[in-house]
């Protein structure tokens, strides 16, 4: 295992980290298919993975992590608290919320984490995070006191990683990339702000389907290409653990060591037409709807994350499609990078869920529609 900084915090971390998703027990809505490890079987896999050289554990109190919590905490008891650096998140966005909810992570993991991120942070929430007595400045009080060492923002937001970049308060950042979805982590490389962060990056197997197309030395390789601290690896078995952590990525600074997204692109072609969109997020639409998340959804519906796209899609898109048709500017075509012909990309998305609707019964529960019924 080879280890990078993490900014300017004086920590030195595996460049392979532990996701807990995986390790936690019991069915959680956000999480059609999910894990069902006990104490012990968690705390086994992450030794593992710890004699295997990862040093941070990343976890989080928000409902879709379960008891991964205690169970990390359980672990950095046995391994030894301070030879592992513990990165805790909760999605609060008020002063007052954040810092409870990170005392409450604290009587979890029976330990004060290392780095404590505000969690998904978004365009609804930002101000709030950011403005005087908001969960920023909760998590400075609580470094303050010593209670956590670093203070963190996570977002799958280009702008709200960059102002968090700028903004003395944040020490680490989290994001979303991986060999697909690398708009983001190209625009981080090309912005000088950056360089003074510890930047970790989630999102690496993209919600655990792109192993189905690369390898995962593969994959792993192309996020840290980039200017990156560390690949957060959603881990729940001593093989995955091996898979993740158990080779020598060698050196591969420098962006030649990333695939080519045209030949990411020609992969992905032999099992569907994807939509070219690597959510650099410079598109613009005057009707505020979020293009790269839609392509995201429709490309990952086709990858094998068809639960979870089309809900997602459900949720909007011929609201979204109707708009851009009706749209005469269409500033995003001019934006986008690739020049992706953006209205009908938004019409394959809509048609995607219509043809949904039209193969199955209108009352039938999403996971029946989906498969995932008993």
């Amino acid at each position: 295992m080879r280890y990078r900084k993490l900014g300017s915090t004086g920590l030195m971390v595996s460049e392979v980290s532990f996701g807990t998703i995986p390790v936690l027990q019991g069915s959680v809505p956000v999480l059609p298919d999910y894990y069902n490890l006990s104490e012990e079987q968690a705390v086994s896999v992450m030794r593992h993975a710890f004699e295997l050289g990862c040093n941070l554990y990343d976890t989080a109190i928000v409902p879709e992590y379960g008891d991964a919590e205690i169970k990390l905490g359980k672990f950095a008891a046995f391994a030894g608290r301070e030879k592992i650096i513990i990165s805790d998140k909760a999605r609060f966005f008020d002063g007052n919320e954040m810092y409870m909810a990170v005392l409450a992570s604290c009587e979890n993991l029976a330990a004060w984490p290392d780095i404590y991120f505000v969690h998904q942070a978004d365009p609804d929430y930002e101000e709030e995070i950011f403005q005087k007595g908001g969960a920023l400045d909760a998590l400075c009080e609580l470094k303050g006191e010593g209670k956590i060492r670093f203070t963190g923002l996570a977002s799958h937001y280009y702008d709200i990683l960059l102002r968090g970049a700028a903004d003395p308060r944040v020490d680490v950042l989290q994001g979303s990339g991986n060999i697909l979805e690398r708009g983001m982590l190209e625009r981080i490389s090309g912005e000088p702000v950056f360089q003074r962060k510890g930047i970790l990056v989630n999102k690496v197997y993209a919600a655990g389907i792109l192993p189905g197309f690369f390898p995962v030395k593969t994959l792993i390789k192309s996020v840290l290409s980039y200017p990156v601290s560390s690949a957060l690896i959603g881990i729940g078995s001593a093989e995955q653990a091996e898979a993740a952590m158990g080779q020598d990525t060698g050196d591969v600074q420098g962006k030649e060591a990333a695939a080519d997204f045209e030949q990411v692109l020609s992969v992905l072609e032999k099992a569907f037409k994807p939509i070219p969109c690597d959510r650099c997020q410079k598109c613009y639409c005057p009707y505020g709807t979020e293009i790269h998340t839609i392509f995201r959804q429709y490309n990952y519906y086709f990858m094998g994350k068809d639960y979870w796209a089309l809900r997602k899609l459900d949720l909007g898109i011929e609201k979204s499609a109707a708009l851009c048709r009706e749209c005469t500017d269409m500033p995003c075509i001019s934006m986008c990078p690739r020049r992706i012909r953006i209205p009908d990309g938004m019409e394959k998305a809509a048609e995607l869920v219509r043809t949904f609707y039209h193969v199955y019964q209108p009352g039938q529960q999403w996971e029946q529609r989906c498969g995932k019924s008993d």
